[in-house]
């Protein structure tokens, strides 16, 4: 059964418009580097690997996958192309095996591709690993959700906190938690950040609101209309929408709320998100994929209070 689009409520499509972007918006590509060709220069390099010489990670902690989310997923690879690689590791000279992002592979499966962009990681190579990417880092031509998926790669590959990694790449940690949220977006917003048709304070506003249907609509509105990030802040808080006032629009999270967001997410896979106004309130919203994570949440706060 396929999801019902969300509505955005009466007289907000006329707000909004609802103008067609798919010339605009182009499937994202790598640069045309094939495993079957050439090998990879460092860890921070993405190579096409064939999807007949991928297999799953066996000790995949996820068993279930949603057949619905990953057909929405399939569909915005079929537009978009994958935003976001996978990250593998050699097992042999024409086999590798997922360290993350089993769900994007499947999807591209699902969508028919013949090749996935993929971050080779071999093994033992920490050190490595880390210098590659914090070199990769520093270099002035990434775009926002490289930059963000640099960052996530270093927290989940290295082992490193946020506070650990802003030291590795010389960054403030509120900047580096303001990167990663980018990654929260709409595979939409992310694929118009990567290509430059959206600036990251427009980014930013659009993370105020918590409707991912109007982040797109907005979005949109954004390219066809060509509205500045004043603009987009005005526009929205003429919606009337309990989820888009301006009041609630995105801050830079100060340094404390950083703290929060980074403490609490190690006990949920950094599935929380944070939103402060400019006077300081804020909400505090966690996911949990299980009943198992809602008990190891209880047990590390109880640990703590301990």
């Amino acid at each position: 059964m396929t999801r019902q689009p969300r509505g955005l409520g009466k007289g907000l499509s006329a707000l909004l418009g609802d103008g067609d972007l798919t010339q605009i918006r182009k499937p994202v590509e790598y640069v045309n580097k094939s495993v079957s060709s050439e090998e990879p220069r460092s860890g921070a390099e993405i190579m096409l690997i064939p999807v007949d010489m991928i297999e799953p990670n066996p000790f995949q902690p996820r068993m279930t996958f949603d057949n619905e989310a990953l057909e929405e997923l399939a569909d915005s690879i079929r537009t978009l192309g994958l935003i976001q690689p996978v990250t593998v590791r050699r097992k042999s000279a024409d086999r590798y095996q997922i360290i993350s992002g089993e769900r994007r592979f499947r999807a591209c499966r699902m969508a028919g591709m013949q090749e996935i962009p993929a971050y080779i990681r071999e093994a033992n190579d920490q050190g490595m690993l880390e210098m590659a990417i914090v070199e990769n880092i520093q270099r002035e031509d990434l775009d926002p959700i490289e930059v963000a998926m640099s960052y996530q790669r270093l927290i989940e590959e290295c082992s490193l906190t946020q506070e650990q990694m802003a030291f590795r790449v010389g960054k403030k940690r509120a900047s580096v938690t303001n990167y990663l949220r980018l990654l929260k977006l709409p595979a939409k917003i992310q694929h118009d950040l990567k290509v430059g048709l959206l600036s990251v304070g427009h980014a930013k506003v659009l993370l105020g609101v918590e409707d991912t249907a109007m982040q797109e609509k907005l979005c949109d509105m954004v390219i066809r209309e060509g509205l500045s990030v004043r603009q987009l802040e005005e526009r929205i808080g003429r919606l009337g929408n309990d989820s888009a006032k301006k009041e609630n629009m995105a801050q830079d999270l100060p340094e404390d709320w950083c703290h929060l967001l980074e403490v609490v997410g190690r006990y949920v896979r950094n599935d929380i998100s944070l939103k402060r106004n400019s006077h300081g309130k804020g909400s505090m919203t966690i996911r949990f994929d299980s009943d198992e994570e809602v008990r190891n949440f209880l047990k590390a706060i109880e640990n703590i209070n301990s």
